[in-house]
């Protein structure tokens, strides 16, 4: 049963959701504030959290920031409706998909069933035979789809699932470009709509851990109205 985590200052929306995910099998924790949440993921992660951004103690943001020290776990974010710079922020700092409020619970169970659906390939990737691994090799990059792994002229560059993916279509064929459209398909779920803004902070948040770890990491060229190409050194 997997495992996931609600994190909300609205009691009235952590039980309702609550209720609904339970209702579909899930096994649901609700917190009221951030800081509580971090001391229980302390202690044990769960499988996916559902974070408000503005609540008392720690707000979402300073939640998300420390777990992305830890983990890669996937993460969706519940954002005001007027707000859209907490959205980009929110993806920029390593969420994997945001949700506006007010919002449709069915929408939310779909975005985590996605989220969800990505997770279970990667680890299915991880139990498969060494036959059916695949190791991408491009220059300074590596790419183990095994232990969901990256590494970048030797150092190892931690990913959530949405960028490894992203990485992955992209390097699978350097100097051809992928569109927003094509990436969305790699990244989501057919059934899970996002816009071309979701995409482009993903891939400015990959860029920014690659360059981490090296400042001169240029691989993956825009191609304004275009999309996106790997250039391999």
């Amino acid at each position: 049963m997997s495992r996931i985590a609600l994190v909300d200052d609205d009691r009235n929306i952590l039980t309702s959701v609550a209720m609904t995910l339970e209702a579909e099998g899930y096994e649901v924790e609700t917190f009221t504030d951030g800081q509580s949440a971090l001391d229980a993921f302390c202690r044990k992660l769960p499988d996916i959290a559902v974070l408000d951004i503005k609540m008392p103690r720690m707000d979402g943001m300073e939640l998300l920031q420390r777990l992305r020290q830890r983990t890669t776990m996937p993460v969706i974010f519940l954002t005001s409706k007027e707000d859209e710079i907490d959205e980009v922020l929110g993806l920029r700092m390593g969420a994997d998909d945001y949700v506006k409020k007010p919002f449709s619970q069915r929408l939310l169970l779909e975005r985590i069933r996605a989220l969800m659906r990505r997770q279970e390939a990667m680890n299915a990737d991880a139990t498969a035979p060494p036959e059916e691994n695949r190791i991408i090799t491009r220059g300074e990059l590596t790419m183990d789809a095994l232990r969901h792994a990256v590494t970048w002229k030797g150092h190892d560059v931690a990913l959530t699932v949405t960028e490894f993916l992203l990485l992955q279509a992209l390097a699978q064929r350097p100097g051809f470009v992928k569109s927003r459209d094509q990436l969305m398909d790699v990244a989501y779920d057919d059934q899970v709509y996002v816009d071309d803004r979701t995409i482009d902070s993903h891939i400015k948040r990959l860029r920014k851990k690659m360059r981490a770890v090296d400042p001169d990491f240029f691989a993956i060229e825009t191609l304004y109205g275009i999309g996106y190409r790997y250039n391999e050194a």
